[in-house]
């Protein structure tokens, strides 16, 4: 089984870090960080767009632990954009993958806790995923 850990933040050793590494402990697993990456909007077309190598690696993954941010009350944007992206692009290529959602920052509220986790499990539910559900700090 593979593990891929998506990271959300533009912080490689931040907080989403410390706490994929924490879940995953000892187990090996493999790290994009989405910052590393060119995901335009959905609907735009550019010739250097990376979105479908990003997509290729998370459809070879058994497990996949993705990580965001509260920035602005909620899932942050490379985050956001990343889902808003698999939108008409995503079949059955996701059906009955792990999938843990890691979600923090300094003080969320229990509304944005509630929104992150609701979104994360409409978007397993979609795709057919098993959500594991979300961790914060």
């Amino acid at each position: 089984m593979t593990t891929l850990f998506i990271n959300g933040s533009p912080n490689k050793n931040g907080n989403t870090v410390a706490l994929a590494k924490k879940l995953l402990g000892d187990q090996s697993f493999e790290t994009l960080h989405l910052a590393d990456y060119k995901i335009y909007d959905y609907g735009q077309d550019f010739s250097d767009d990376q979105f479908e190598e990003v997509l290729a690696k998370l459809f070879e993954a058994d497990t996949i632990v993705l990580g965001s941010p509260v920035y602005w009350h909620s899932i942050n944007g490379l985050v956001r954009n990343f889902l808003d992206r698999q939108y008409n692009r995503v079949e059955d290529q996701l059906i009955g993958k792990v999938l843990y959602f890691i979600f923090q920052g300094s003080a969320p509220t229990q509304e944005v806790l509630d929104m992150g986790n609701y979104t994360m499990s409409r978007y397993a539910g979609l795709y057919g995923m098993n959500y594991k559900g979300m961790i914060t700090r």
